[in-house]
């Protein structure tokens, strides 16, 4: 199977090594001296099972790459306009693409059924660009748990013990593409899951991702430092209750039990990634892990005063930056 993974950053370059293992045929797109790194001397990835170095077709040119069977997109938001510009030489008739990212994807409401069946997104898919290029019929949606930092130019450092992706199609069925991905990252050693609910996994993600992030990106510090302060583990709980009740209202069912989420995030000595943009001066994905849920709040008049106020602090902190807009 041709595999090609757009983004080889950490997730990115994590999951081509687990793919490549699996006996896939890996292609990467990656940019600048991290590429370069690649096409020299392969990918490497330090992981709680062990070293692994593999060497993968590499380039900053999808056309270099040719159709592929399937992309696996792991780029932060803010680049998905590129992606969609970028990725027509990847596709086949049949090319199924995975966006394994956080947030809400941008085909959230294709195959979700009932009044909000095809809803648009435009804060995440500006101008319907993905609508239009890939087509939500090709899309599958991935959340993965592998906290991971390039520690050097083709060396990636993933510090979850278990690291685990879930795949999902939007509609729930199990289909032969999903089945087939997920395969070939299981060969290579990293635990992937097909779930029929996969709106219930991104939440379960994306309840731990607004009730760190936003703290994060105004304290500078590591989950495990947030919540030893007790009145930021308990903003983090209220944004969490209040995210939680969005995706009920969506017809979500992700776990309520925050305390779970707080205490597991208390022994991570990791930033999450919106706070190592930050840091490293790189656009930050306000819109697509923040904003969206905001905005899916709105459409089903869900109030979430706490996680308003901590978003809204968020983006002066990131406009002061200069990394929003």
């Amino acid at each position: 199977m041709r595999i090609c993974v757009y983004g080889a950053g950490a997730i990115g370059g994590h999951l081509a090594v687990r793919l490549a293992r699996g006996g896939a045929e890996v292609s990467v797109l990656a940019r600048g001296a991290h590429l370069a790194a690649i096409q020299r001397d392969g990918l490497t990835v330090h992981a709680s099972d062990g070293q692994f170095d593999v060497r993968v077709q590499a380039s900053d040119d999808p056309k270099a790459l040719g159709p592929q069977d399937a992309v696996v997109v792991t780029v932060k938001a803010p680049a998905l306009p590129a992606v969609a510009a970028g990725i027509a030489p990847l596709l086949k008739p049949d090319t199924a693409v995975a966006f394994v990212m956080n947030g809400i994807p941008w085909f959230y409401f294709h195959g979700i059924g009932g009044p909000l069946e095809g809803r648009r997104l435009p804060k995440i898919d500006p101008d319907d660009a993905l609508w239009r290029t890939v087509g939500p019929e090709r899309a599958i949606a991935g959340v993965v748990y592998a906290a991971s930092e390039v520690i050097a130019p083709g060396v990636i450092e993933v510090e979850n013990a278990e690291p685990r992706v879930v795949l999902g199609e939007p509609d729930g069925r199990e289909s032969q593409r999903i089945q087939s991905i997920a395969a070939h990252i299981n060969g290579g050693g990293m635990t992937a899951i097909v779930s029929a609910k996969i709106r219930d996994d991104i939440w379960n993600k994306l309840l731990g991702n607004l009730g760190n992030g936003p703290l994060a990106v105004l304290t500078q510090v590591s989950i495990k430092d947030l919540y030893q302060q007790p009145e930021c583990a308990e903003a983090a709980r209220r944004t969490m209750e209040e995210a939680q009740a969005v995706a009920n209202a969506l017809g979500a069912h992700p776990s309520a039990n925050h305390d779970k989420r707080i205490a597991h995030g208390r022994n991570l000595d990791h930033k999450p990634s919106i706070l190592q943009d930050l840091e490293l001066g790189r656009p930050m994905e306000i819109d697509g892990i923040f904003d969206a849920p905001l905005e899916l709040a709105r459409m089903v008049n869900v109030p979430t005063p706490t996680l308003d106020l901590l978003v809204a602090m968020a983006k002066v902190r990131a406009r002061a930056a200069r990394l929003y807009t």
